[in-house]
Formats: C-alpha cells, sequence, structure tokens
C-alpha cells in the first residue's frame, strides 16, 4: 500500500468532470437514437393520415378512429379479465398450501425395538425363509464348578491352583 501513488484531489476532479462529461454524450446520443427508432417505427405502423376537407369526410375518419380504439380497448379488457380470473386461482392454490402445511404435522417417531428376523419379515414378508439367530450358532461352554470351597486365609491352596492352571495351558 505504501508504494502506491495517492491521486492529488485536482487530478480527481479532473477524472471526475472528464467522466460525467463523457456519460453526458452517450446519454445524448443514446436519446437521439430512440428518437430516431421511434420516428422509423411511427412512419411503418402508422400510415400517414389524408385529412379531408368536408365535414362529412371527418365524421367518417372520426368513426372509424372510433371503432378501432373500441376493438382494442373490447380486446384489452378481455385479457385484463382473464388475467384477473388467473391471478386470483394462483392466490387461491398458495392459500391452500399454506392451509394444508399448517394442518399436518410430521409425527415424531418413536424408537421400536425389533429383532433381525421381525425386520426381514416386515420387509421381505412370507419371502423371509433366512434365520437370523446368531446366538444358536454360538459354540457352548459349559463352566466347572469347583466343589470345594476356597478359603480365604489358605494362601497355600490358592497358590496350588494357580499352579494347576498354568499347567492346563501348557499342555494344550
Amino acid at each position: 500500500m505504501a508504494t502506491e501513488k495517492r491521486m492529488s484531489s485536482s487530478r480527481k476532479h479532473n477524472v471526475k468532470s472528464c467522466m460525467l462529461t463523457v456519460a453526458k454524450e452517450l446519454l445524448e446520443a443514446e436519446a437521439v437514437v430512440k428518437a430516431e427508432e421511434r420516428d422509423k417505427f411511427l412512419q411503418d405502423n402508422c400510415p400517414p393520415l389524408d385529412v379531408p376537407y368536408s365535414r362529412e369526410e371527418l365524421t367518417e375518419l372520426c368513426l372509424l378512429l372510433h371503432d378501432e380504439i373500441n376493438l382494442g380497448e373490447e380486446e384489452k379488457y378481455g385479457i385484463e379479465f382473464k388475467l384477473g380470473l388467473v391471478l386470483n386461482e394462483v392466490r387461491d392454490l398458495n392459500i391452500k398450501i399454506v392451509d394444508l402445511r399448517g394442518k399436518f404435522k410430521k409425527p415424531k417417531l418413536k424408537k421400536v425395538r425389533m429383532s433381525a428376523d421381525a425386520m426381514l419379515k416386515a420387509l421381505l414378508g412370507s419371502k423371509h425363509t433366512v434365520n437370523m439367530d446368531l446366538r444358536s450358532n454360538l459354540k457352548q461352554v459349559k463352566k466347572e464348578v469347583k466343589e470345594e470351597a476356597v478359603e480365604a486365609g489358605d494362601w497355600r491352596k490358592n497358590i496350588e491352583d494357580k499352579a494347576d492352571r498354568k499347567k492346563m495351558f501348557e499342555t494344550s
């Protein structure tokens, strides 16, 4: 930031005034182009008006112009009426959507305990034949119950029992 040169206030003012003059010239050029386009459109779409000098011809011309204006107004009225109907229908549908969102709240789901078998039956129906009882496939181990009660004060017996266990693991 220290290496950047700051612009003096007179220089800033000069640049700003140049920008404004260029913008003004561009706006004037754009306005001229728009005026030319408008004149060209009017020449293409509106034929020159032949103004008659007699009173009867003027009244006929006025009646003709009134008829064209009436046709345009009828068309405009019909389009506005259809637009109003569509907007009312959209508004009513939006109100119905808001009402439906407000009335039906999503229920909170409760936790359900279900075994794997019950879950597969619920998902697959009667096609479910696989038994998922994994506990029945486990190997059953029987615990040996010692017949002699170990006394807390007899430490020699505890040591002998531990030595027997050590021999059991070494022989296996």
